[in-house]
């Protein structure tokens, strides 16, 4: 029985937390004014977030791509986050 609680209470940890960061990447999203142009589900003036993930699932170069798109603006406009902000966010995206 205890074993159950500790498992249990340990898997709502790993939710919570998980939670915690995807929160916190949604704000730097829209700090960095990424929602300005896409959103998480639906296509704005730029792909959802979702479509993004889904085109380069599988990549292995994908993260290394963005991250060099986004910073020098070869393919979209360039953003005013740091390097690892934008590394951040793209990990987000592309966990979508």
């Amino acid at each position: 029985m205890k074993s159950k609680t500790i498992a249990l209470l340990i898997a709502a940890g790993l939710v919570a937390s998980t939670t915690a960061l995807a929160a916190d990447e949604s704000a730097l999203a829209k700090s960095s004014g990424c929602l300005n142009c896409h959103d998480v589900a639906t296509k704005k003036v730029g792909p959802a977030f979702k479509d993004v993930a889904a085109k380069y699932k599988g990549k292995s170069d994908a993260q290394a791509k963005l991250v060099e798109e986004l910073s020098t603006g070869k393919g979209h406009p360039a953003v005013k986050a740091s390097k690892d902000d934008v590394t951040k966010l793209v990990s987000w995206v592309l966990e979508q």
